[in-house]
């Protein structure tokens, strides 16, 4: 079957911006690179260079939301059994599962170079000051990430919640993912994968030190003595 002008396009980006970076190829380059006729075409189908790269991300959306919300049915069946609360021992497992359904539903896509392609663009959209995914797909209580942010909340102490630990875990796995890809294929993924949980739960369950506190509450005081309107740092 004779792929369509605006599959040619979606390869051409994903291939394109895996190898080069988002900021590196133009929109008249992944036309051309996708034999299109139209010098329009990009805009034409997709809009921007958002649209193209949110087009590539739902490509793959569809199998990872499927095993993560998968890994996160047996998370809550699991953790309904009995003598369960308040043992510490079965706390670390609780972190441990949930590291892994933010990581191996990912990590499946090393499996095929179109998966690769999409973990190092993942990891590079992750990793900028300004996303290209829109905040509200993370609001949105129908996405496993949402989901699995919700059941991780009630297992973090509330200084690291306040701080954005969560995020920093979906940061830290995406760019490892993406390295791990960037370097692929490898004959066999399962300890890097393995490796990757263990460091997840240990960014998850870590505590938050004294120091740390104390300068959390010092930029908490600042920012609420900032009159209305004025500039300040970015939030941790």
């Amino acid at each position: 079957m004779t792929a369509t002008t605006r599959e040619r396009l979606l390869d051409a980006a994903q291939h394109l911006y895996a190898r080069r970076g988002l900021d590196a190829v133009s929109l008249r380059e992944i036309n051309q690179a996708a034999g299109a006729r139209n010098a329009t075409a990009v805009q034409y189908h997709f809009g921007d260079r958002a649209g193209i790269v949110r087009a590539v991300f739902d490509r793959h959306r569809p199998d990872v939301e499927a095993r993560r919300h998968a890994l996160l049915d047996a998370y809550e069946a699991g953790r309904r059994a009995p003598g369960r609360r308040g043992d510490p021992a079965a706390r670390q497992e609780d972190v441990r599962a949930l590291a892994g359904a933010l990581v191996r539903p990912l990590a499946a896509r090393l499996e095929d170079e179109g998966g690769r392609d999409f973990l190092r663009i993942w990891a590079e959209v992750i990793n900028r000051p300004d996303p290209l995914v829109p905040a509200a797909a993370l609001e949105d209580p129908r996405d496993s990430v949402y989901r699995w942010r919700m059941l991780v909340l009630p297992l973090l102490e509330a200084d690291a919640a306040r701080l954005h630990r969560r995020f920093v875990a979906i940061q830290h796995a995406s760019i490892a993912l993406g390295r791990r890809a960037r370097s692929g294929p490898h004959t066999d993924d399962r300890l890097f994968v393995s490796y990757l949980i263990d460091v997840v739960t240990a960014i998850l369950a870590a505590p938050v030190s004294a120091e740390t506190r104390a300068l959390a509450a010092e930029r908490d005081a600042a920012l609420e003595e900032r009159p209305p309107g004025g500039e300040g740092g970015r939030r941790a």
